[in-house]
């Protein structure tokens, strides 16, 4: 597990794994930079473990090269700069009239995140190819679908990326509707953090007429506002937050009274992280008290592939992997979120079709900018950083050509110390 600093979700993820009795001897290690971290995540790891199935194993290690060494499954969760990093990504654009909600997708948060990103990965691929070539990275790094295309672009180490936005957004849409999740039926395509409902049924009743009659009520509009409105525009329900989706177009964050009239909340990750580090000093005292860490299994998929992998029963996911033909109308490297299907051959992304026009569209101008920033990391071009901006939706809406190559120029050099050897200086 590396990145295991991030206790909250490393044990999280543990906890998953080991709610299945068929994974109770699995041996996890655990590895961060921030020893300090590390040891907090190590010590409630073996409080799991200590309800859970005593017999499990816990090693921690700040040495990444030992902790991938003969590994069956890589569970990569870093953050490459930190808190410190993406609060430069925010209030570095914030000086010249851009602001941005969540940043870790696209955007110049999501783009510079990216770019920090792929060269840390692709050097744990690398020693991957040493120490454990045959195991599989389950990512919930973002922004996944350019952490994605960087690997499959320069290595042959199977990856997928995983996030919980469409069985979370199912999960709400059945609230909204009076039914339970298990009773809905759906099929979800397109790309991470906008992947469209294609399919949204119940018992063979298509159930966008009542969800489109459940949002006519203003109030209920406003539980979403920005997805809400995209569905009504678009006619597709996606898988995003509203605060999150509102910095992923030009439509609802250029001007002040249009924040105002979506309420969204700029800048959010900070409030995200506030909650988070309360979490963690919450359970971090239980711990020093002596309680036990409350059990119970998370919709995260990791563990579900892991079971199918090693047991061979089969299930569906859905993950982040090369289109290849998947869904026709996107590009054929580029990489989709589409169901998957697991068992012992490992994880295989089914075959989608087409999907609607509109929403295809929607996906290509993201696209655009995954691709330049993959490539501007694999071709050592500072120049196709400010080209990736230059086509984002809401960047490209703001600010002026000239603004945007200044801010790209401010955010590498203050990025300096972990681009060396990427870009030259």
């Amino acid at each position: 597990m590396i990145g295991a600093g991030s206790a909250i979700f490393c044990i999280r993820l543990l906890v998953d794994i080991l709610t299945y009795p068929e994974l109770g001897g699995t041996e996890f290690t655990l590895m961060d930079i921030d020893e300090g971290n590390l040891r907090t995540s190590e010590t409630m790891a073996c409080n799991v473990v200590k309800q859970l199935n005593p017999d499990t194993k816990i090693l921690a290690t700040t040495d990444r090269r030992r902790a991938l060494e003969d590994a069956d499954y890589v569970i990569n969760m870093i953050k490459v700069g930190g808190l410190e990093a993406s609060v430069l990504d925010a209030d570095l654009p914030r000086k010249y009239g851009l602001k941005q909600t969540i940043g870790d997708t696209i955007g110049v948060g999501g783009v510079m995140r990216g770019i920090r990103t792929i060269p840390v990965l692709l050097s744990i691929c690398k020693d991957m190819e040493e120490l454990c070539p045959d195991a599989i990275i389950l990512n919930y790094t973002n922004p996944q679908a350019i952490l994605a295309w960087a690997v499959q672009s320069a290595t042959p180490i199977r990856f997928v990326g995983l996030c919980h936005s469409v069985q979370g957004t199912a999960d709400m849409l059945a609230r909204w509707l009076d039914l339970s999740p298990e009773d809905i039926d759906f099929l979800c395509a397109g790309i991470n953090h906008t992947a469209w409902f294609i399919k949204l049924e119940h018992r063979g009743e298509d159930l966008y007429p009542r969800l489109r009659k459940f949002l006519r009520d203003k109030e209920n509009f406003m539980k979403e506002p920005v997805r809400a409105e995209i569905f009504r525009r678009l006619g597709y329900f996606h898988t995003e937050s509203s605060n999150h989706a509102a910095e992923y177009s030009p439509f609802f964050m250029d001007r002040d009274e249009l924040i105002e009239k979506y309420k969204i909340q700029v800048d959010r990750f900070k409030t995200n992280i506030n909650s988070s580090r309360e979490r963690y000093r919450e359970l971090k005292s239980k711990l020093e008290a002596g309680e036990a860490i409350r059990i119970g299994r998370s919709h995260e998929y990791g563990s579900g592939i892991i079971h199918s992998m090693e047991t061979g029963q089969p299930r569906v996911i859905y993950g982040n992997v090369p289109n290849r033909g998947l869904i026709t109308n996107l590009p054929e490297d580029c990489v989709v979120e589409v169901p998957c299907l697991v068992d012992r051959n490992g994880v295989r992304g089914c075959y989608v079709g087409e999907i609607p026009a509109q929403c295809a569209a929607a996906n290509l101008t993201h696209i655009n900018v995954h691709r330049l920033v993959v490539k501007s990391v694999l071709e050592h071009s500072r120049e196709m950083v400010a080209q990736a901006l230059m086509f984002d939706p809401l960047t490209s809406a703001v600010l002026t050509l000239d603004q945007i190559w200044d801010i790209t120029g401010e955010l590498l050099k203050a990025h300096r110390q972990y681009l060396e050897g990427v870009f030259e200086y």
